[in-house]
Formats: structure tokens, sequence, C-alpha cells
């Protein structure tokens, strides 16, 4: 079942990449008494997300945080170390907190999986984002496949 406004986040962990290494989060803790601003990404550093998704994400920050969003976290079905270096690549430190869900366990608890097979890359997260508040989806975005409109940092601006 595909989550929907309104509905509590499912407990699930992330890994992020620090200073000392990977760090495993869980997501009960990441989304608890704050608004976070989330978006998924089929795959860091492919074309879209890479060129456009992250970018735009990057450059709203400011106007996001000003709108009451507390923290702006990125998740894709890739490791911690792929991440952390797509992380440093893009200049996404400080603004954009990478959340690896390397076995997907967070877009399949989501109901946000695609199987991205016929490219090489098995079952990935959609591309979506969401206004979470404390553990609760605000907001949902999904994309169709192959689109780039509804989880844009521009979009969610809107929504704030």
């Amino acid at each position: 079942m595909t989550i929907s406004k309104g509905d509590r986040l499912p407990t699930t962990s992330f890994a992020k990449m620090t200073e000392n290494g990977p760090e495993t989060v869980s997501s009960d803790d990441f989304f608890a008494g704050r608004t976070v601003a989330l978006f998924s990404v089929p795959g860091a550093f492919t074309p879209t997300c890479s060129a456009r998704h992250l970018p735009g994400f990057i450059d709203k920050a400011e106007e996001l945080k000003a709108k009451g969003v507390d923290e702006i976290a990125c998740t894709a079905v890739n490791d911690p170390f792929v991440m952390g270096a797509w992380s440093k690549s893009a200049g996404a430190e400080g603004k954009v907190t990478m959340l690896a869900d390397g076995n997907a366990d967070f877009a399949k608890a989501v109901g946000l999986t695609m199987d991205g097979s016929k490219f090489g890359l098995g079952t990935r997260g959609q591309r979506f984002s969401m206004i979470v508040k404390d553990g609760v989806v605000e907001e949902l975005n999904v994309e169709a496949p192959g689109d780039f409109k509804l989880s844009s940092a521009d979009y969610m601006l809107g929504q704030l």
C-alpha cells in the first residue's frame, strides 16, 4: 500500500555518511518533532537527479527553511558512500542531508518503489517529495514515470 497524506511514516532506518563513516539513522528519530522536506530520487549521479532535482533543493534551501522547514533530506537506493560522494560533488553539504536507503527498505515501506531492471538498476525508489511534520506526511508529490514536475523544490515551496 502506498503512503498517503495524513499517514505516519513507517519505522525504518537509513544510513548517512559522517566524518567517522556510515551512521544508522532511525526514521522515527530523524523525523520526530520537526518539519522535514524529503525528496527521493531513483539514483545518485543519474541525469535528472544530478542536473535538476538535487540542485533545485540546494538552491532553494534557504527559502524552504524560511517557510518553516527544519531540514531538507534526499533519499535514494544507494549506499552511504555513494550518497556522501554525491553530496560533496554537488555542494549539498550543510544544505541537504543525504539518507542512503541501500536495500530500498524505506521505499518499500512507503510503497513507492520502481523497477529499474531494464536499466541495470534493480529496485529503486520512485521520484517523489513529501513534507513531513513530526513523522506525519503533510504533503506527498509522486511523479509519473519519467516526469520531473511535482517533486521539485519550486513545487514544494508553493505548498508551504
